[in-house]
């Protein structure tokens, strides 16, 4: 997608379109070279200069210790799931009881954040797949969605990256994820709609068949009781 540079805004580059080139994550080949303590260290002082540049008082006890406290989520929290190291280990285990109906894990919670201003992304994720002799535990695809959503991110391409993920740990193609999600960068900024919600869904497999994919929808529609 080429922009014509006339219709480019300064800072407003592309606006709120989610627009990307790929399916990866846009890292550059240096992008661990640096240990965490010294992103840390660096991101600190970044944001440092951008407080003091708001005009900010950071000798003030509330704001002293932000700069620090932001690296601090940067790197261990926020966008943990950059790291390669981060990865969740999942370990599949054999089918010996031979389901062989779709397995449903829904409302998994996502925090993420929004590629192009670095605000909050909040919704759920719903993930379903059928076995092809081989399971994964629950909590293994919570996992998953907690990995590439602690990143900046696209909806789209993380919708896609959790599904790739699980097909390759469960070695089948018949995975499908849909996110449902609000973006602050929508709802409290720029046109500051607050009801509006972004879904997204990546279908592989079976799941492009309209009826496994309707039977989908409609288990995620499920009412959960306790």
């Amino acid at each position: 997608m080429k922009i014509d540079p006339a219709l480019e805004t300064p800072g407003e580059t592309y606006g709120d379109d989610h627009f990307s080139a790929s399916e990866n994550t846009p890292l550059r080949e240096d992008a661990f070279v640096l240990s965490d303590a010294e992103k840390i260290e660096q991101i600190s002082n970044s944001v440092r200069d951008i407080m003091t540049t708001l005009g900010l008082d950071l000798q003030d006890d509330s704001l002293k210790g932000t700069p620090d406290r932001v690296a601090k989520m940067y790197v261990k929290e926020v966008f943990g799931g950059l790291h390669p190291d981060r990865r969740p280990k999942s370990s599949t285990f054999d089918n010996k009881y031979k389901y062989g109906e779709m397995l449903v894990e829904k409302n998994i919670t996502v925090y993420s954040t929004c590629e192009h201003h670095l605000l909050p992304i909040v919704g759920r994720a719903h993930i379903a797949y059928i076995s092809n002799g081989s399971v994964v535990g629950l909590s293994k695809m919570n996992r998953i969605v907690d990995y590439y959503a602690k990143r900046p991110q696209v909806q789209e391409r993380m919708n896609i990256q959790i599904v790739r993920e699980l097909q390759q740990v469960l070695g089948t193609e018949d995975v499908a994820c849909v996110i449902d999600a609000k973006h602050l960068c929508v709802n409290s900024r720029g046109i500051r709609d607050v009801d509006s919600s972004t879904v997204t869904a990546e279908y592989g497999g079976r799941f492009k068949e309209e009826s496994l994919r309707r039977e989908f929808l409609d288990y995620i529609n499920l009412e959960t009781e306790f």
